[in-house]
């Protein structure tokens, strides 16, 4: 850090107070000097002492005494009081502002897991140094955050990468032979490799929030009708059975993205029901909202991973698990394009082997800071 050129805070302080003394001084001097005596004088003549008389110019020299000496007793305390509270306040305040650049600094290095303290001078510094460490919080969350997907990246990638090397270097070696069978397995994974690149941007485009979003006038009935249409054969050839209830009438939304909000809740039904299970879609109408509901009968999930089931990775729970085809972003989709349409998403469960609920609520109708456009009738 270079060294500091120029006044800095405590000695430009110190030099203000001095001006402010200094012409204080000054005009107060001017005014006893120019005022005070003719007044003074008066009051002499009016209290019988004679014009130009010994009595007055004697008057007059211990009045402008006093007059002296009362100003620079004055201006002398004023200069020790302003010297005090200046250096006092100077001292906090630099102290203050030294502890928030320091921080700054430490932040700018990737340092963000530091505070500064409120210095106590006021509102002003106090918001200063709150909004200062709601920054590097936030920061330091952001940096977390980073670091988890990259890991998390590196962790999915890896198995197929990895699965993908081990049949190609047996290939060459003459071990495997490119049969129906190898040529599967590695479609298999190539596909997980297209599908987990495909969900991560699409989380990427999700999180966006609204600018994700192109609303329009949907229709709930068709919206499920359609979702339901593009699994059916899924779920046929698993042996489960989907089920539709309610029609919540129109909604303001984008309806590619609760599409896809949709899809991604019944292929995490449908991974985690077994053959024979039951999955239930229904749409209702609850005041101002349509709100959207998943059921199933499967595996269910635990009362400690249901806070986090909608986290990107999330890998405590068997609802999360990576030998099911998953990417494990199919969820935090959901809950990124369900919150871009200014809803929310939630998940219950009983436990294991007692199914799961994901509910998505979102408005039914355009929210102020999204106008909505006329329909033909």
């Amino acid at each position: 850090m270079s060294a500091p050129t120029g006044f800095g805070m405590r000695r430009r302080l110190l030099l203000a107070q001095t001006l402010v003394l200094l012409a204080g001084g000054v005009t107060t001097w001017l005014v006893a000097s120019v005022v005070g005596p003719p007044l003074f004088r008066e009051h002499l003549h009016r209290a019988g002492v004679a014009h130009d008389s010994n009595e007055q110019f004697h008057a007059e020299q211990a009045y402008q005494h006093a007059t002296a000496l009362s100003i620079a007793v004055a201006i002398t305390v004023a200069a020790l009081t302003a010297f005090v509270v200046t250096a006092y306040l100077s001292r906090r305040l630099q102290r203050s502002i030294a502890e928030l650049s320091a921080a700054a600094s430490a932040v700018a290095e990737g340092h963000y897991d530091i505070r500064v303290t409120p210095p106590q001078l006021g509102d002003e510094f106090d918001d200063l140094a709150v909004a200062f460490n709601r920054m590097a919080e936030r920061l330091q969350s952001v940096e977390s955050t980073r670091r988890q997907l990259f890991g998390d990246l590196a962790h999915e990638i890896r198995t197929p990468v990895s699965v993908l090397e081990a049949y190609l270097e047996a290939v060459e070696d003459g071990v495997k032979t490119l049969d129906p069978q190898t040529i599967a397995m590695l479609r298999e994974q190539t596909g997980r490799l297209v599908r987990f690149s495909a969900d991560a941007a699409a989380l990427a485009q999700a999180e966006e929030g609204p600018a994700a979003i192109a609303p329009g006038w949907v229709d709930s009935g068709d919206l499920v009708e359609a979702v339901c249409a593009a699994v059916t054969d899924l779920y046929a050839a698993k042996g489960v059975e989907l089920h539709t209830e309610g029609d919540a009438g129109r909604l303001w939304a984008d309806g590619q993205r609760l599409n896809q909000v949709l899809s991604n809740l019944l292929d995490n039904a449908l991974r985690h029901t077994p053959a024979g299970g039951h999955v239930r879609l229904t749409a209702s109408r609850v005041s101002t909202e349509v709100v959207f509901t998943v059921v199933d009968d499967g595996e269910g999930i635990s009362a400690e991973h249901l806070p986090h089931i909608f986290e990107r990775f999330y890998r405590a729970d068997s609802a999360r698990d990576r030998g099911r085809g998953g990417s494990g972003i199919g969820l935090a989709i959901v809950r990124a394009l369900t919150e871009a349409h200014g809803g929310r998403a939630s998940v219950a469960s009983r436990g294991p082997d007692y199914g799961t609920t994901f509910t998505v609520a979102v408005p039914a109708f355009p929210q102020p800071e999204t106008p909505a456009l006329p329909t033909a009738s």
